[in-house]
């Protein structure tokens, strides 16, 4: 049953102990089939090295284990909640990564500090609430995915692929099983990073940089970018080397070179693109 599913859930767990980012057993990777109504998901406690497709549980949209021999992880209920309620997601992640950990230990979102952030996440990475005592007493799993949609009100899931649980650890998520374990990856670089920026903004006393002061226009623009790359992509008239209009998806032909002469644009204007103000390879 859901062999497919079950290669590709034991493969980004591998992923994560490959990746370094998975100690012990702190961790757990999941996919889903929509059309199914089901799950595969780590079992707990078993080894990363030791995985097998085998070994992944099915369970269904309740929880209920339809097919394996072990016991799903103890994050399951966390990871359902998150497909009930965040459409499109196929793949969670969920891993004690160090740096990351550490920001939701200190109960602080990952500011966007700059274009690598927003390359992956449109904003700061969310926090949840802390949860009261009787929600952890009651129903700890459940109750952390019902915290982590409630952070998403106003949030689209696709465009931040990830959480901050407080005083736990993060959740990601994509449209496969791999793409969940890419962004854990790429958020624990970006924690570091962050961590790296302050730091060194704190001991040379430095002004902030820029990219702090204007951080949502950075990641605006960058989400803005990926989303007319791609479907310039769709419609097949970007050369290799062009740059993209990023008010109306019009592809530069060939931009300008840095330091030559400007060459005319597509979208009309000799210099640079009015629209955007851009006119680089690249960009």
């Amino acid at each position: 049953m859901l062999d497919d599913l079950k290669e590709e859930v034991c493969a980004a767990n591998r992923r994560l102990a490959a990746s370094g980012l998975a100690a012990l057993t702190w961790g757990n990777a999941s996919g889903c089939d929509p059309r199914a109504g089901l799950v595969a998901i780590k079992p707990s406690g078993v080894e990363y090295e030791k995985l097998a497709s085998q070994d992944m549980v099915v369970v269904d949209m309740g929880g209920n284990v339809v097919e394996g021999k072990l016991r799903p992880s103890s994050d399951t209920l966390t990871h359902l909640e998150i497909y009930r309620n965040f459409q499109g997601v196929r793949g969670v992640v969920h891993a004690h990564l160090l740096e990351v950990t550490a920001w939701a230990q200190a109960l602080r979102e990952i500011p966007a500090y700059g274009t690598t952030h927003a390359d992956v996440f449109h904003g700061s990475v969310p926090l949840t609430r802390t949860l009261t005592e009787e929600e952890v007493a009651e129903a700890y799993e459940l109750n952390t995915g019902k915290a982590i949609v409630e952070r998403f009100r106003a949030l689209e899931p696709c465009a931040v692929p990830g959480v901050l649980v407080a005083g736990h650890a993060p959740f990601t998520w994509g449209k496969t099983p791999g793409e969940a374990g890419e962004h854990a990856i790429a958020l624990e670089a970006i924690a570091k990073m962050a961590r790296l920026t302050e730091q060194i903004a704190c001991a040379t006393s430095s002004p902030r940089p820029r990219c702090l002061r204007r951080r949502k226009a950075l990641y605006a623009q960058a989400w803005r970018m990926r989303q007319l790359r791609a479907e310039a992509g769709r419609r097949g008239f970007r050369a290799a080397g062009q740059s993209i209009c990023a008010r109306n998806g019009t592809p530069h032909a060939g931009g300008i070179a840095r330091g030559k002469a400007p060459r005319r644009l597509i979208c009309g204007v000799p210099v640079n693109c009015i629209p955007c103000g851009r006119g680089f390879p690249g960009n």
